[in-house]
């Protein structure tokens, strides 16, 4: 089997490249930059915005694995290209090489479009999706965490000092990117019956989420340290928002439109949108994966 995988050098990308690896699995990958060689994975030059380098995506691959997305951006307008327009594009792509198999990652703020522009990207996303007249699966992953994440990273690293800054009280669900990995590559060739033309919202198997402060105490206790949690109100996590901006410019990992969704109070993956179980399901639970997330950022020296 061959795939096709956009977002191929992106944290998700990379773990759906280790798991296909392991599987013996023949992956056509976009990337931006030259990657090094690794076996099983063709390298294809490109982005969603070159029509010719996705219709060579496409050409002779059983199916198309979409990861690649915008998550931040110091502009919204920018979510709309990306992940809207270059859904689009890979559609159109994949309909014109006959490869009908299409499985989607969207979010789980695809729930709430109008919290922020990102979520209201991958909602539309889905719309196009959903009308493809592919055999798509769409998939709205939680919180996805674990070795090569920079954005839980920084929980990882505050918690490190002993100090954890939430968003207003709430909850919500989180996966290990291996877990999410295995189920992207798990959706290709599985019972249609089962998924085909359905979304859903994977989690770690923990029944109703963590509430933000069990996931501070769990992420401190990975690291070693009691932490001090304390919720922010949305006026104050907005001034953050500037002064991340004002000290790193268009790379702050903190914006504007990321405060509209996480002072959303639930963020919990629905019981209704699980993967069957005769697909898939998670492997590592959450303390144990915040455990080896946070070895694996001191072995890479991310934490002291």
């Amino acid at each position: 089997m061959t795939i096709a995988l956009s977002g191929a050098t992106g944290f998700v990308g990379q773990a759906v490249l280790d798991v296909a690896q392991q599987r013996d699995i023949t992956v056509r990958a976009l990337t931006r930059k030259p990657q090094p060689p690794r076996k099983g994975v063709e390298w294809l030059p490109g982005t969603l915005s070159d029509e010719a380098a996705l219709a060579a995506l496409c050409e002779g691959t059983e199916a198309i694995v979409h990861v690649a997305g915008l998550t931040n951006a110091p502009e919204p307008a920018a979510f709309h290209e990306a992940n809207v327009a270059g859904t689009g594009r890979l559609i159109a792509a994949a309909k014109e090489a006959r490869v009908k198999r299409f499985v989607f990652v969207s979010s789980l703020s695809a729930r709430e479009p109008a919290l922020s522009a990102y979520g209201a990207s991958k909602a539309e996303a889905e719309t196009l999706v959903e009308a493809s007249g592919l055999d798509w699966t769409i998939i709205r992953p939680p919180g996805v965490y674990g070795p090569r994440d920079v954005d839980y990273f920084e929980m990882f690293r505050t918690a490190s000092w002993g100090f954890v800054p939430l968003p207003p009280g709430g909850a919500s669900s989180i996966i290990h990117v291996h877990d999410l990995a295995r189920l992207l590559l798990d959706l290709v060739d599985a019972q249609p019956a089962l998924v085909r033309r359905r979304t859903f919202e994977p989690d770690d198997g923990r029944e109703g989420g963590w509430s933000h402060k069990e996931l501070a105490k769990a992420i401190g206790a990975a690291v070693n340290r009691r932490v001090f949690a304390p919720h922010l109100p949305k006026t104050v996590l907005e001034l953050a928002a500037k002064g991340d901006r004002m000290l790193r410019g268009d790379k702050a990992r903190l914006t504007a439109d990321r405060v509209g969704y996480m002072t959303h109070p639930n963020w919990v993956a629905r019981s209704d949108r699980k993967v069957p179980r005769a697909v898939w399901e998670p492997v590592i639970p959450g303390e144990e994966g915040l455990r080896e997330t946070a070895e694996w950022y001191r072995r890479e020296g991310w934490l002291r």
